[in-house]
């Protein structure tokens, strides 16, 4: 049994010693044809591998010649720009050259010729030379002989001619003055004429001849004892409240309303109308009226003052600037509404700027707020133009816009063109035909004393004072005024009145000389 077991525990050993032999032949196997399979999927990796570096070569190869071939035409095209611009300097620099010998030759010629004037002129400065000394032995030898024939002594002789060139010279002086005024007065009167026709032929603004309207008509003259009360107390409360006189007189069918502020006026006015149409006339109903009459004229002057800025076109106007332009529309100045003049002048600042190069609408602007001293002239000490330049400024207005209103009057220097434009404007809104009016004796006043100014010159004859003032005719007395002396004359006497007198606009001197033979055939 022992003997079986151990037989089959041989076999069995040595089955296994078989199994294990074939297990490490089979192993070894297997591991050879996988070393195999792996040397074939090397070698063609290896392959593979060798075949994109051949790939990527050949692309390099082409791109580098790619890169050779482009850099190789851009030098080329480089260079043929270079040797394009080599040449044109070349044919600058072989043109340059041909002008600099061309001046070269023609400095040359210059020099030569330049040598040969001043060869003549060293000639002719010698014979020049000559002919002083010989001209000065000739003079000597005429002032002995004028000497021996005149009886004169040097200083008398040097005495006469210094007076004969003197008068030479003012004669020539005169006619030269005569030359230049002509032609200053006619480009000057021409070119200014140009501008303001223009400058007012474009000015569409209407006629300033509205006036402040300070009496009020009655329907029946009944109504008089009513508006003075019992013992005068309706009119006296009236007064109280306005601060306006009422005059109730004879006159039929009209009562007069009298102050100095017209805003106030214009309140009683209307507050007089009011209670005249409604027939209650007592001191309640009547404070009552007067507070609704300056509700309404306060309403109808910021109205005014708005409609006004709009309608010029000046925007940004202070609102206290907008309730005096409301108040200038109460007031007149020569019979000429105040407001309708600054719109005027505004308007024509505007065109005269225009015409002459400057801002328009800074000469529009000085010239609306021009005159807006006299809303409150009666409230404040002072003239208006530097009251309303005080409140411009105080209004934030512009420098040239304040010294355009300071000096519209020339109470003040012009600082700038605007202010000179505005003055214009100013004086030819006031100087036109029926925009103000004048009191008679003023106005004969004024034109008497026009003819005084050209009456004081020596050699005037006579003078006239013609056109309602606008022009002045002087006859001078030709035995003391020659001709050549006539236009200066005539500048003197205009300058003296633009010293002597104050008027609007401008008048014009006219000067007339003449010679008179008159002889009788017998």
């Amino acid at each position: 049994m022992l003997d079986a077991i151990n037989a089959h525990l041989g076999a069995f050993i040595g089955l296994f010693v078989a199994l294990m032999i074939l297990g490490g032949i089979i192993v070894m196997m297997a591991a050879a044809v996988l070393r195999n399979s792996r040397r074939r999927e090397a070698a063609d990796f290896l392959l593979q591998a060798q075949k994109e570096v051949d790939r990527l070569k050949k692309e390099a190869d082409l791109t580098i010649k790619d890169q050779r071939l482009k850099a190789r035409d851009e030098f080329e095209r480089e260079t043929a720009e270079t040797r394009k611009e080599l040449k044109r300097l070349e044919r600058r620099l072989t043109k340059r050259e041909d002008s600099i010998d061309r001046k070269s030759d023609l400095i040359g010629k210059k020099e030569k010729l330049l040598e040969g004037d001043q060869r003549e002129l060293a000639h002719r400065e010698n014979k020049l030379k000559e002919l002083q000394a010989e001209l000065a032995g000739m003079m000597e030898e005429e002032r002995h002989k004028l000497n021996e024939v005149s009886g004169l002594t040097s200083e008398q002789a040097a005495e006469m001619l210094l007076q004969r060139l003197e008068t030479q010279m003012q004669h020539e002086c005169d006619n030269m003055i005569s030359r230049y005024v002509a032609k200053a007065h006619e480009e000057g009167d021409k070119r200014a004429r140009e501008i303001v026709a223009t400058a007012v032929q474009r000015c569409a603004v209407d006629h300033s001849s509205d006036l402040v309207v300070s009496t009020v008509d009655l329907p029946s003259d009944d109504i008089k004892g009513r508006i003075i009360g019992r013992e005068g107390r309706n009119i006296r409360a009236f007064e109280k409240a306005t601060g306006i006189d009422v005059i109730v007189d004879d006159t039929p069918g009209v009562i007069v309303v009298s102050g100095f502020d017209s805003v106030r006026r214009e309140i009683a006015r209307r507050a007089m109308e009011k209670l005249i149409q409604d027939g209650r006339i007592h001191p309640a109903r009547i404070e009552e009226v007067v507070s609704k009459a300056r509700a309404d004229v306060e309403r109808t002057i910021e109205k005014t003052g708005k409609r006004t800025s709009l309608e010029v076109d000046v925007p940004g106007l202070h609102p206290k600037a907008l309730t005096l332009l409301g108040k200038l529309k109460f007031r007149t100045s020569y019979g000429q509404s105040v407001l309708n003049h600054s719109i005027e002048v505004a308007h024509l600042s505007s065109m005269l700027a225009g015409e002459l190069g400057l801002d328009p609408r800074i000469a529009k602007r000085a010239g609306l707020l021009h005159d807006i001293g006299k809303a409150v002239d009666h409230e404040v000490e002072g003239n208006h133009a530097a009251i309303g330049a005080d409140l411009a400024r105080r209004y934030g207005e512009r420098p040239e816009v304040v010294n355009a209103i300071a000096a519209h009057h020339e109470d003040v220097e012009p600082e700038s063109m605007i202010a000179i434009v505005v003055l214009v404007a100013d004086a030819i809104s006031a100087a036109r035909p029926g925009a103000r009016r004048e009191s008679i004796e003023k106005y004969i006043k004024r034109l008497e004393r026009l003819e005084d100014v050209a009456k004081s010159f020596r050699g005037v004859d006579k003078a006239f004072a013609i056109q309602a003032g606008r022009e002045v005719r002087v006859i001078v007395r030709p035995n003391e005024i020659p001709d050549n002396a006539a236009p200066r004359l005539c500048r003197q006497i205009a300058d003296e009145i633009e010293r002597e007198l104050t008027y609007p606009g401008e008048i014009t001197v006219t000067l007339i000389r003449e010679t008179r033979a008159v002889e009788r055939a017998r």
